[in-house]
């Protein structure tokens, strides 16, 4: 699955308008916040999801009777 249906010379166009912007120094440090955010990111929706799924298990009546 492409991500936004962006194909490989739309990536290659994106990160030479990056350099360009940046340049070389910067994008290293702007990699490394954004893989820190996408797993802050992915470690706060697995929490919400586990929360959820206690609070509906808490909510089921009792089947043992």
């Amino acid at each position: 699955m492409m991500l936004f249906n962006i194909g490989m010379p739309e990536l290659i166009l994106i990160l030479i308008i990056a350099l360009v912007v940046f340049g070389p120094a910067k994008l290293p440090e702007i990699g490394k916040a954004l893989g820190r955010s996408l797993q802050e990111f992915k470690r706060a929706t697995s929490e919400v999801t586990k929360e959820d799924a206690n609070q509906s298990e808490l909510k089921k009546p009792d089947e043992t009777k």
